[in-house]
């Protein structure tokens, strides 16, 4: 006889923000809350990880006092219904590495590194709710099938809350914003 799936109440309703915010940073691991719905992210890959991490780390480097460059935290981009995205990496302002949630007003920069399962939400969905979120940059990661990733970047054109293309990077970013930065992402 086969096993039941049980399957938490809170996976079958909406989640207010009160409620995400009583809940453990255990609890909070692995999902994202869109709608006010939770959504389970599956475990990154390898490649994905140090990507975002060799990213977050040039990035942090470069950004200067002001700024902080981090992997995989909760952004809220709404309140009401609730919508938290866990970007790869952000950029956010450093005098807010204790506020909690991290909102759009204090990021400058996400970055999302595409993967399989990944690819609709990163390419069309987060681009749009980061846009409308204000947040100034958006980066993409593509994973290439020859191994050497592309970096696609966009700037907020903030009359329309659309991004528009800015610079495309294969292998190497050299980027001058929104601030300087190169970073070799070619052999990983």
């Amino acid at each position: 006889m086969p096993a039941e799936m049980v399957v938490p109440a809170w996976m079958h309703t909406q989640i207010s923000a009160e409620q995400y915010d009583s809940w453990t940073d255990d609890q909070c691991v692995g999902i994202e809350v869109v709608d006010g719905m939770v959504v389970v992210c599956p475990s990154a890959p390898k490649r994905h990880n140090r990507l975002a991490r060799i990213l977050a780390n040039a990035l942090d480097a470069a950004a200067g006092p002001d700024w902080n460059a981090d992997t995989d935290f909760d952004v809220r981009l709404h309140d009401v219904p609730l919508t938290n995205r866990r970007p790869d990496v952000t950029v956010y302002r450093a005098e807010t590495i204790d506020l909690t949630p991290t909102r759009p007003r204090h990021v400058l920069l996400v970055v999302e590194v595409v993967s399989p399962g990944s690819e609709t939400t990163d390419r069309i969905v987060k681009v749009h709710q980061y846009a409308q979120a204000g947040i100034p940059f958006y980066w993409r990661v593509e994973q290439a099938a020859t191994g050497v990733p592309i970096v696609y970047t966009y700037v907020l054109d903030p009359a329309t809350k659309a991004y528009r293309d800015a610079e495309m990077f294969t292998a190497t970013v050299k980027a001058t914003a929104p601030f300087s930065i190169t970073v070799d992402l070619g052999h990983l």
